[in-house]
């Protein structure tokens, strides 16, 4: 697995880390932290200018790894310090760039005047003046990260601009002051300070560019309220969110959102969880329903009572998953750091080796110095180090605001190489609750009736069946006859008496034994049973014994998309089963009803073997992604290659979005092919990202070896490396999942 998961054993350390430019960067950075004792991995994020560190618990450790990461020569600060900063301004941060612009315009004057044929000069002490603040104090940043990474035999892209603007700056005094009495050498001090603004201006894009990829973190984070309306003995009182308890009571108002986790106590509202899950249809909320913090209440006064305060909330761990997946590294994240770790000292022999293959075979020094210093600036790794954490990170949080919650960044990655994918039936391809599909009376019986009396008998009882048959009642809007004395029997059913009349339902076992004959549902016996149906039979205690007089039928309903989401993933070329415990005869029903072939269905599993079969389709060599609903299916969502889990925002099914890599917020079925097409989607960016960073430099790097480039244009080419890399990244943001 990529992403670092704290065990009893050991700790898990989020530290931010400012200061570090490309790649290279990284690299040293997780060198620096991995030397601390104790340390047993390390994840260094460019993208989100963060470390993970699991390290074995000590006294003053944390104290140490930041202490590991300033001498490495980048500054400690809070995990959260790029989403917790307050929204500045998109030109903040821009008057260093807007000064090196205002001095390095007039040195550009000589270039510019040449596309017209005029030949402007300015003097050799002017463009001193104008060239040094911007080399030594616009560029002083470059210059302490460079010394620090040579300090430590390492190299970056602060060295490497270091190295290569100073060059250029000496060059530049050197032949001034060096010329003839009365003669105007050509000087390259525009080269020095253009390439200087020129990254500036680069990095200061770049930073903006990484605030918006942070923003689906930074909306889950202002979702909290900061104050809550505690309902105490003397009315409601505005306390900080910090402050509440579980078991407390809150006052919610019209259009405001929901503090904390709760249950509702008093009155009824429509409520947006949009945010959370993704639907933007408003939810019912009424007496006993749950409420998750962070949703918007509509248009009605609730009080409910907490139930989740702090770490513990759904919210808390949606903001915990979504920075797990954007702090971890994809696995293609390690070529690109095995190539970073090379690339600097290969690139200081290439402008060596270029500047010595220039001056040997007789040309001026000043020709030769100018293009090892193109290939010094034109080399800096930076969008190396963005390719891939970035497109993650608006990967991962497009897909959140759509409700699809990737714990890690391997998860993201394989699950567009899906080959097979792996439903549960109950609750996943199904509704998961029982539902009265047929309800049979015996002739000259009136079925509302009958209905009426089977629903008062089930009113008191909490199964899952008597619920289906008073749902049933209630849909049909019967009112239900008074009820008596009753008595249950565990496993085989219920008596009562409804209206002085003595009633039984139970199961057909049940009455077998008791002997009641069921010849009048003979026909719907068998055909129901066939079916996979669940059967239940009411009978009437009369003078001549027990006469049954209704048949129920109970069944699953197949989830409203779940055809549809079935023959998208056929469209994509990938392979559909579905895992049932039920017997074969009512899976195969099941699978009939949802277009699955009876090939495609494997029934009468355990929970406990579930893992088995995901185990032995992964040894066929297929790819394999399990959807399941994270409760009894948690050992198969860990045991695929990729696992999604379908939880209910409102109960905070923790045991989902621990065992499955992907959480699909709501029980929509459109979303596990939403989760594919995203992870494609995600993946061709870092493809692309990669490419146009390797291009920048395989290409950039023999150019400005041979003569063809100059330091201003490496240095304009260097800048738009990065900015590319992090705008492709950033069309992920319009993604939207296929209707």
């Amino acid at each position: 697995m990529t992403d670092l998961q704290a065990t009893p054993d050991t700790l898990r350390i989020d530290i931010g880390i400012h200061g570090m430019t490309c790649a290279s960067c990284v690299g040293r950075a997780e060198r620096a932290l991995k030397k601390v004792p104790g340390v047993q991995e390390v994840s260094v994020n460019l993208a989100t200018e963060s470390a993970r560190v699991m390290v074995q618990g000590s006294e003053q450790i944390e104290a140490r790894l930041r202490r590991a990461v300033r001498d490495a020569g980048y500054e400690p600060v809070a995990a959260n310090a790029a989403i917790d900063a307050p929204n500045e301004s998109l030109w903040a941060g821009f008057s260093p760039v807007a000064i090196g612009l205002l001095l390095s315009a007039p040195l550009m004057l000589p270039m510019l005047g040449s596309l017209w044929g005029q030949h402007w000069m300015l003097p050799a002490w002017l463009q001193f003046v104008l060239a040094t603040p911007v080399q030594f104090v616009l560029g002083a940043r470059f210059f302490k990260a460079g010394w620090h990474s040579l300090k430590s035999l390492s190299g970056n892209m602060d060295l490497l601009v270091a190295i290569g603007t100073t060059a250029g700056w000496t060059l530049s005094v050197w032949l001034w002051l060096t010329a003839p009495a009365g003669q105007v050498p050509h000087l390259y001090f525009e080269g020095s300070a253009v390439v200087v603004t020129l990254v500036l201006l680069g990095k200061w894009l770049e930073a903006r560019a990484k605030r918006q990829t942070t923003s689906a973190i930074r909306a889950l984070h202002a979702l909290r309220p900061e104050t809550a309306h505690l309902l105490g003995l003397d009315g409601e009182v505005d306390v900080p969110i910090d402050e509440v308890l579980a078991g407390d009571e809150l006052v919610v108002r019209p259009g405001e959102r929901f503090a904390v986790d709760g249950v509702v106590l008093e009155g009824m509202s429509q409520v947006d969880e949009s945010m959370l899950t993704g639907e933007p249809l408003p939810v019912s909320k009424v007496v006993n329903d749950k409420v998750t913090g962070g949703t918007l209440n509509g248009d009605g006064r609730v009080v409910v009572r907490v139930t989740a305060t702090g770490v513990d909330t759904v919210l808390a761990s949606i903001i915990r998953l979504v920075e797990d997946a954007q702090a971890a590294k994809a696995p293609i994240q390690r070529l690109v750091d095995k190539v970073s770790s090379v690339f600097v000292p290969v690139v200081l022999v290439i402008a060596l080796i270029t500047f010595l293959g220039w001056w040997l075979s007789g040309q001026a020094f000043e020709v030769a110095v100018v293009n090892a210093v193109t290939v010094l600036v034109i080399a800096c790794p930076c969008a190396l180090g963005l390719a891939t954490p970035a497109a993650i990170m608006a990967g991962t949080g497009v897909a959140a605001h759509f409700g699809i919650l990737i714990k890690d960044a391997q998860a993201l990655e394989l699950a567009h190489k899906a080959q097979v994918v792996v439903f549960d039936k109950t609750g996943t391809l199904t509704v998961g609750q029982a539902r009265l599909i047929e309800f049979a009376v015996t002739q000259g019986l009136n079925q509302s009736s009958m209905l009426a009396i089977a629903a008062a008998l089930q009113s008191g009882s909490g199964h899952p069946l008597a619920r289906a048959v008073v749902q049933a009642a209630n849909e049909q809007q019967l009112t239900l006859p008074s009820l008596g004395q009753l008595q249950s029997t565990p496993g085989k059913g219920l008596r009562g008496q409804v209206s002085g009349d003595d009633y039984l339902i139970g199961s057909l076992r049940w009455m077998q034994e008791l002997g009641v004959a069921l010849d009048p549902f003979e026909a719907q016996l068998q055909r129901l049973q066939t079916s996979g149906a669940t059967l239940a039979v009411m009978a009437e205690q009369t003078p001549t014994g027990l006469t049954a007089v209704a048949l129920m039928a109970f069944g699953d309903e197949p989830k409203a998309g779940a055809v549809a989401t079935i023959t998208a993933l056929r469209a994509r070329g990938i392979r559909v089963l579905m895992l049932s415990g039920d017997n074969a005869t009512a899976a195969q029903a099941m699978a009939q009803r949802v277009g699955l072939q009876p090939s495609e269905v494997i029934s009468e599993v355990l929970p406990r073997d579930k893992a088995a079969h995901i185990a032995a389709l992964r040894q066929q060599g297929q790819t394999v992604v399990m959807v399941g609903d994270g409760v009894n299916d948690a050992p198969a969502l860990a045991a695929a290659d990729v696992g999604m889990a379908m939880a209910n925002v409102g109960g905070g099914t923790d045991v989902a979005m621990h065992a499955a890599g992907i959480t699909l917020m709501r029980g929509d079925l459109a979303l596990v092919a939403a989760a594919l097409d995203i992870s494609d989607r995600t993946v061709a960016k870092i493809r692309q990202n990669l490419f146009w960073a390797f291009i920048y430099n395989v290409a950039g790097i023999p150019l400005a070896a041979l003569g063809y480039l100059n330091p201003i244009v490496a240095g304009a080419a260097m800048a738009m490396s990065s900015v590319s890399v992090m705008s492709n990244a950033l069309l992920l943001k319009r993604w939207k999942p296929k209707a």
